[in-house]
């Protein structure tokens, strides 16, 4: 079992589990950041599916 964490600039979409816990930001805009714990559910943003990328870890 592997450590290793995702590398920033991971992706994932609405409704996938979250891959790395971290600060995530949304790619539309306006785009927000949140902060997403791993194995949660990647959330909608805007009441739409969106793609987040890991911009930090947590």
């Amino acid at each position: 079992m592997s450590n290793a964490k995702c590398p920033i600039g991971t992706t994932a979409k609405t409704g996938e589990k979250c891959p790395e816990s971290g600060v995530w930001r949304s790619q539309d805009t306006p785009s927000t950041t949140a902060p997403i714990a791993k194995h949660n559910v990647m959330p909608p943003h805007n009441q739409k599916a969106v793609v987040w990328r890991l911009e930090q870890y947590a």
